[in-house]
């Protein structure tokens, strides 16, 4: 049972998914390499937000390149789990608040 679904080395492909659709995939990394460039956030600031958002939507190969590069980029582990924390925070509070969906639906058929 060595075979995983999410293979680690698989990440190091990412490039290559020009290869079936090359002219999205050259505007997709025009624009994500935009989007962490150091503008109103420097670009250290924008990847502790995308290892938080990369626990948020649970993708192994993000959590994987922006562990290594809010560490390289100098954040160290308790500011890293601390934006954890804050993802986790706000992916529980999300589900909660939701329950107020609920709580309505059930008030309207208990009527």
């Amino acid at each position: 049972m060595a075979n995983h679904y999410y293979d680690a080395a698989d990440l190091a492909k990412f490039g290559k998914i020009s290869e079936y659709q090359k002219e999205l995939a050259d505007k997709f990394f025009s624009w994500y390499g935009a989007a962490f460039a150091d503008s109103a956030l420097s670009a250290k600031e924008k990847s502790l937000i995308a290892l938080a958002v990369a626990h948020a939507v649970q993708c192994p190969y993000c959590i994987d390149a922006y562990s290594s590069d809010a560490y390289e980029k100098g954040w160290n582990e308790a500011q890293m789990m601390e934006a954890v924390h804050v993802a986790a925070a706000i992916k529980g509070g999300a589900a909660l608040v939701h329950g107020v969906q609920m709580m309505n639906k059930v008030k309207e058929i208990a009527m």
